[in-house]
């Protein structure tokens, strides 16, 4: 794939309904930055609205796709309990350095994009998102992993 001509084509996530969206698009494929076995990329978090539009930097890791994959599962878990008391809540990416994104497992789920580090501005967003949501959510990590080189090594080299 070259990167120079389509830096955003890659979407990490993407979380839509009929009206609106939330996505995190990867500003390229390279790292930014690799140290101790770590790699830093550069990305974007989208909201499309017909109330709100707009683009904050979202920085992640290669261990991040792995807390990706984990948030996947706890959602599916949540899913099947549906305690609406207390619904399951996490953050994506977990570090706060950039922003991040909030899920909160309600009906219909509401995904908020904090800006923390710098305007603290948070917008939040309800989405009706249906029940495919997780399973092409997980095709679409498999589809950056590989595009990334990020966690294909670990399948191949696990065993000698």
């Amino acid at each position: 794939m070259d990167t120079n001509t389509q830096p955003d084509a890659i979407e990490l996530i993407r979380l839509a309904d009929l009206t609106q969206s939330i996505s995190v698009r990867l500003r390229l494929t390279e790292p930014t930055l690799e140290s101790l076995g770590v790699r830093y990329y550069d990305a974007e978090a989208v909201v499309t609205s017909g109330f709100v539009n707009g683009t904050v930097y979202l920085g992640f890791d290669s261990e991040d796709l792995k807390d990706w994959d984990r948030l996947l599962d706890a959602i599916e878990e949540a899913e099947h309990e549906a305690d609406l008391d207390d619904p399951f809540t996490a953050d994506w990416p977990r570090s706060g350095r950039t922003a991040y994104l909030r899920f909160i497992a309600e009906d219909p789920y509401v995904v908020e994009v904090h800006d923390g580090p710098s305007t603290q501005i948070v917008v939040s967003v309800p989405l009706d998102m249906g029940a495919k949501w997780v399973a092409e959510s997980r095709e679409r990590l498999a589809a950056a992993r590989a595009a990334l080189s990020v966690g294909t090594e670990d399948h191949h080299h696990a065993r000698p």
